[in-house]
């Protein structure tokens, strides 16, 4: 009874055993779990976070088109605002354009009176071409009365006298050829080679009234591009003078994102890869797409207006960072518009490294145009064009 009892185990021992045993699968489940998490972990970000490049240094960035006055004047009237939407050729600014009409009807007389000068000195040319016609009929009429007499003199038909004076009459009318034709050559010298309208005087007016006129029409200050107004400095009854800066056009549909990485981060950072950007604006709700288009040449700290000194002797390095240009697409800012210098968060997908570090080739096209001037210079020459065939003047 006593070896039995004493072999049997009690049920304090039994609970025991199977409690440790218990405890030791429950910790290698968690342990297994936590391994398969950290395993997950490492392969995502072998995968996918190492191909990563973020940064939350980046801002909206775009074009500020300064629109400025091209001619002086005093300002009679303002037509647009900050805030509001122009569009390209839209009048922004108006001047008092008395000075620049004085000054183009000035011009245009003195264009008309040019004309006037050389198609006058164009009749006094064919004048005096007329005048050398007659004075070579009066050279043959006095060279036949020389021949008719010389045969007469040696029968002694005529006096030795009579003959002198025809000679001298073929001298003096050879004399007068000499002077007329001298007198056509001069008179033809301002319109030699040149028809009136290319006729060097009439160019030069020409070029003044074109001049006046451009400056009159300029009287009007347009909107170089299609954007929004933003920092209008400009009043009523201010004068302005040509350069001076009035406003800022900010065109909402072609802005970029200035991402600043550090240094270390360019090494994996290629052009053409692909980014995808939130707004602080719009929050993670939405997304931007874009890619990067290019790196800056130097840091930001180069470019500063007092770049550091790291040549002293408290000197303390400092990760530097770089800009880098993200172009975003139009159509989704034109669903969910950005403005200039809002924060945002950029996310490049570095796994394609197969692009350039640096553009390689120049620029093929212009980053901008505007073609709201083209039209001044040959309404320009229509006007003059008109006054020169004694049409009345076309104001712009």
């Amino acid at each position: 009874m006593n070896e039995a009892a004493q072999s049997s185990p009690t049920p304090a021992t039994t609970d025991a055993h199977g409690g440790n045993g218990q405890r030791r699968r429950v910790l290698l489940i968690i342990a297994t779990v936590f391994a398969v998490i950290a395993i997950g972990w490492l392969i995502l970000w072998w995968l996918v976070f190492s191909l990563r490049e973020t940064t939350d240094d980046a801002y909206v960035a775009g074009d500020q088109i300064g629109v400025s006055a091209q001619t002086a004047g005093t300002v009679v009237a303002v037509q647009a605002d900050d805030t509001q939407r122009v569009e390209s050729g839209q009048v922004l600014v108006s001047l008092d354009p008395t000075d620049n009409l004085v000054a183009l009807t000035r011009a245009a007389s003195t264009l008309s009176l040019t004309v006037r000068q050389i198609r006058q000195q164009s009749q006094q040319a064919a004048q005096v071409d007329a005048q050398v016609s007659s004075r070579q009929l009066e050279l043959q009429q006095a060279e036949a009365e020389l021949a008719r007499r010389q045969p007469l003199l040696a029968t002694q038909a005529i006096a030795a006298e009579e003959l002198q004076r025809a000679s001298t009459a073929v001298e003096v009318a050879r004399a007068a050829l000499l002077a007329a034709s001298r007198q056509a050559r001069a008179a033809h010298a301002p319109l030699e080679g040149a028809s009136l309208d290319n006729a060097p005087a009439v160019l030069e007016a020409r070029a003044a009234f074109v001049q006046a006129w451009i400056a009159a029409r300029r009287s009007t200050v347009r909107a170089p591009s299609s954007g929004y107004v933003a920092r209008r400095n400009v009043q009523v009854g201010q004068r302005v003078v040509p350069g001076q800066t009035l406003l800022t056009i900010i065109p909402l549909d072609k802005l970029w994102i200035d991402a600043n990485f550090k240094e270390g981060q360019l090494r994996a950072l290629r052009l053409g890869q692909s980014a995808r950007v939130t707004a602080d604006l719009y929050g993670n709700g939405v997304t931007f797409h874009g890619r990067v288009a290019g790196m800056s040449a130097g840091t930001g700290a180069a470019f500063s207006l007092l770049p550091a000194q790291n040549a002293t002797g408290n000197w303390i390095k400092v990760v530097q960072r770089v800009p880098v240009r993200i172009v975003l697409q139009g159509d989704e800012l034109a669903r969910n518009p950005l403005r200039i210098g809002l924060s945002t968060h950029v996310n490049v997908d570095t796994s394609a490294r197969t692009g350039e570090v640096l553009a390689s080739t120049a620029a093929a096209a212009a980053v901008a145009t505007t073609d709201i001037y083209a039209g001044d210079y040959q309404a320009a020459q229509r006007a003059a064009d008109a006054l020169i065939r004694g049409e009345p003047l076309i104001t712009p």
